[in-house]
């Protein structure tokens, strides 16, 4: 696509097409809350070691790293185009992959089997849009976009899943840990607006583990997601832990079924960006501020299903840990101030119309 899509003022979203073909969704989807706690079994994974620094005064928001063989793959929270940087061994910056889209608040990065790369135009901190997007560069240079909207209002988005068969989710960033995933009703097509469902539910507790801008709550937030370069498996990731299923035959909503292993993140400003390294098993995280550190995350042994931890409620998980202060309260507080945190935050970083 090489016209530009309209300023900023209009708030719809910007996207792209994919040439997957989804299964037969109902107009009423059933689905249910999927703990993922805490309590999440935890192992498999070894020390974080750091892989190399970005320090490329392009890259200041880095919100989405996808893995291309031995090559890494950035992109930037923001700026007035749509832009893929290629990154070499050391981080440093070669090979840039745009297209002459303005995208709105773009948040996460997935690599699809042809080559394309998606960009998800899919944060709206005031959850005022009226649709999100992505957005597809094409090995052969062409760009794609295709408009999604929700089925039950605005929600502010930052992961990505895209299955191994083309098929992309969106899994929504709450205060409250009550995240939501969608999915396209049908084929994206270039130029169209597409509605989503809701397929699934995850409900994330607290971790204890620190990093992020917005204390306790950043435990709760979902910041990223990545599928493995051989379909094995899926990552989600808040501020502050990682969370990783086994996946077969593309089944994401049954992936998440299950119960995932905790990897707990070195602290980090704004962790937002995660990935598979090339050997389909690692984990490579970054975030914002420069120089933004890429951390490998590397497997220690087979990441095996933990046990099975019932449903939390997210205002109980919220209160989790507080000491005297009434649960009901301290959800409340703790909702309440990290609301306003969140919001101040997208407001400044917002560039005007």
């Amino acid at each position: 696509m090489s016209d530009q899509v309209p300023p900023r003022t209009d708030l719809a979203g910007r996207g792209a097409r994919a040439g997957w073909v989804p299964a037969v969704v109902p107009m009423a989807v059933i689905w249910a809350v999927l703990p993922v706690s805490a309590q999440a079994a935890e192992g498999g994974y070894g020390p974080p070691v750091t892989q190399c620094e970005i320090a490329d005064p392009r890259l200041p928001e880095i919100s989405g790293l996808a893995t291309a063989g031995g090559t890494l793959l950035a992109m930037n929270d923001g700026g007035s185009q749509a832009e893929v940087f290629v990154l070499d061994a050391a981080c440093a910056v070669g090979e840039v992959r745009s297209a002459a889209v303005d995208p709105y608040d773009p948040e996460d990065l997935a690599l699809a089997a042809d080559g394309t790369l998606w960009l998800a135009d899919i944060g709206d901190n005031r959850q005022d849009r009226a649709t999100v997007a992505l957005i597809g560069l094409e090995a052969n240079g062409r760009s794609s976009l295709t408009r999604l909207t929700y089925p039950d209002g605005p929600h502010d988005a930052e992961a990505l899943l895209l299955a191994p068969d083309g098929t992309p989710y969106l899994v929504t960033k709450e205060v409250l840990g009550a995240s939501a995933v969608y999915r396209p009703d049908a084929v994206l097509t270039d130029g169209a607006t597409v509605p989503m469902s809701k397929v699934a539910e995850l409900g994330f507790t607290l971790t204890g583990t620190p990093g992020g801008p917005v204390g306790r709550a950043g435990q709760l937030m979902v910041t990223g997601g990545a599928v493995s370069a051989d379909g094995q498996r899926l990552a989600l990731r808040t501020y502050t832990d990682a969370y990783v299923w086994p996946l077969t035959d593309s089944d994401v909503i049954g992936a998440l079924h299950g119960t995932p292993v905790r990897v707990a993140l070195p602290a980090a400003p704004q962790g937002e960006a995660i990935s598979f390294a090339a050997n389909s098993r690692d984990l490579l995280v970054a975030g914002e501020g420069l120089p933004s550190v890429v951390t490998l995350v590397p497997v220690t042994g087979e990441t095996a299903q933990g046990t099975p931890v019932a449903p939390a409620e997210p205002t109980t998980a919220v209160a989790a840990g507080t000491g005297t202060v009434p649960p009901f309260m301290a959800a409340a507080l703790a909702a309440a101030v990290a609301t306003v945190l969140v919001w101040t935050w997208g407001k400044l970083r917002r560039r005007d119309a």
